[in-house]
């Protein structure tokens, strides 16, 4: 039997279509608006602008509380929605099918001028704007997003992705210089490397450039939901400049970031998590910062500066914090300088390989050793570590690190929301060089002294549960290039290391034991 009461909101039925271009949920959006000040909706002055618009899930929720607090001052039902939708609530959508999404939302119809949307304009769009814009080239990319010319210049025909509101030098173009209040919304994440889909590991982040866009227009509030990962220097395709400058940046207000994505997208896996803020352009001060665990019933709350240990991270958790705390009062501020943490032990990404040579799509090994092809070369084959044979000629660079004992360890695998966090390190003996899916434990000639011994001692290291913990801290996604190890302190590599002697070296409370444990399980 149909229940006649079941009415639901169609805004929920979409909001998990791509990983992509997230579409938000109606109670997500609420959360997000709950963190402006109230009395903006009672303004009949206070203008709104969500220049990504996907479903108009924004839009209309800030319709309704404007609806509701400008009753008093606007009785009239219709006049107070005819000056909402005319002088308050304004739109940049991303695609034609969101333009149409969205001005569905906001005036109950796909064309603002039709007979049934609920305030007549004099065009179609209304103030909820879409134009199909084009890349512009420069040396074979977008010289506004970043995107391949090769991948999207595929004609008129096909979605190319070139978003309005990043597209232009000039943001304030598309409402007459309007100075907006508030800007708000849920921006597209990545652009994808190749034709397979924006879900790959080898996808540019495009999110950072949406926010730089709007804090170009000197909103008073800036409110959006982003990907966490923004949130370390190892940020995937984003400018660690970008990120050093986001994470000095005072005029956070109010963060709250979500370990599990999910908890905010229902279905919707976000490596590393997300977050929502407000970003207020005339506060300078400590942020209230929200940490939602996956391990914790309630948020854990802290007020501090995102970056307040100047390590080029905002450090979520408060355990982390007391954990590191207490290896800076033996080693010192040890994350702050490469040489003195484990990140300058490891390798750059694509050490030996160049843009030809030892690559992951390279297949000019040989299967079996000669006078000529006398040199191990470990790769991946379908999946599964292995070993070839190649010859000097076909090494491009840092031949010298060749004749090193060295550890070799993916250069991605696991994640934020992973509880391996690494791929397994292994033994690089003398006269050894590996693909670009490695990095190299030990690459400096100059620095390496190390033996055999020492580099299984460094790999029973690597395997602890507290090494791969502080990893974590800065490991948001499957990639995991040399900074993500800047809070692991250098050891004794004359000694194998297990648990127990960092737990007892650091002087680790039971609590704090059995928080790692249940975040990191052994790597087999």
């Amino acid at each position: 039997m149909v229940n006649s009461n079941y009415n639901p909101d169609v805004l929920n039925c979409i909001a998990n279509l791509s990983n992509d271009e997230v579409f938000t949920p109606p109670e997500l959006a609420n959360r997000v608006l709950d963190l402006l000040p109230q009395d903006l909706f009672k303004s009949p002055d206070t203008k709104f602008l969500d220049p990504f618009s996907k479903s108009g899930v924004f839009l209309r929720e800030i319709v309704k509380r404007l609806d509701r607090g400008l009753e008093s001052l606007l009785p009239d039902r219709q006049l107070r929605i005819d000056h909402i939708l005319h002088n308050q609530v304004f739109g940049i959508a991303i695609t034609e099918l969101t333009s149409y999404l969205s001005r569905r939302s906001v005036y109950c119809s796909k064309q603002a001028n039709g007979k049934y949307s609920v305030s007549r304009f004099s065009t179609e769009s209304g103030n909820i704007l879409y134009a199909n814009r084009s890349h512009t080239w420069e040396n074979g990319k977008c010289k506004f997003c970043g995107a391949s010319q090769q991948v999207y210049d595929r004609g008129s025909e096909a979605e190319q992705y070139a978003y309005m509101f990043i597209h232009t030098d000039n943001p304030k173009q598309f409402f007459g210089n309007m100075k907006f209040d508030v800007i708000i919304g849920n921006p597209p994440y990545q652009l994808s490397f190749g034709l397979e889909g924006g879900n790959s590991a080898n996808a540019k982040s495009i999110y950072n450039l949406f926010i730089s866009q709007a804090i170009k227009l000197s909103p008073r509030y800036l409110v959006m939901i982003t990907p966490s990962r923004w949130m370390t220097k190892t940020a995937q395709g984003i400018p660690e400049e970008w990120v050093d400058k986001m994470l000095k940046n005072k005029h956070f207000r109010i963060m709250h970031d979500y370990e599990d994505a999910t908890e905010c997208f229902p279905g919707v896996e976000i490596k590393g998590g997300i977050n929502y803020f407000l970003w207020d352009n005339n506060y300078s001060g400590v942020c209230e910062y929200f940490f939602h665990s996956k391990q914790e019933k309630q948020p854990i709350f802290r007020k501090e500066y995102l970056d307040s240990k100047d390590a080029g991270v905002v450090i979520r958790s408060p355990r982390a914090y007391s954990i590191i705390d207490k290896i800076e009062r033996i080693e010192g501020k040890y994350y702050s300088t490469a040489s003195k943490n484990f990140s300058g032990l490891v390798s750059p990404k694509h050490f030996f390989d160049d843009s030809d040579l030892l690559t992951s799509n390279w297949h000019g090994y040989k299967d079996n050793q000669s006078d000529e092809y006398s040199i191990k070369y470990y790769l991946n084959l379908n999946r599964e570590r292995t070993y070839k044979w190649i010859s000097i000629n076909q090494l491009p660079k840092n031949k010298a690190t060749k004749d090193l004992h060295k550890v070799f360890i993916p250069a991605a695998g696991g994640s934020g929301n992973d509880d391996i966090i690494l791929g397994k390190p292994f033994y690089g003996e003398p006269n050894s060089v590996c693909s670009q899916t490695f990095l190299v434990i030990g690459y400096d000639p100059n620095s390496n002294h190390f033996d055999r011994e020492s580099c299984e001692n460094i790999i029973s290291y690597i395997r602890t549960r507290f090494f791969r913990y502080l990893v974590s801290i800065k490991k948001k996604t499957q990639n995991g290039p040399r900074g993500v190890y800047q809070f692991v302190p250098i050891q004794d590599f004359s000694l194998p290391w297990t648990d127990d002697m960092l737990y007892k070296k650091y002087n680790l409370t039971e609590d704090e034991i059995a928080f790692i444990e249940s975040m990191i399980r052994p790597m087999e």
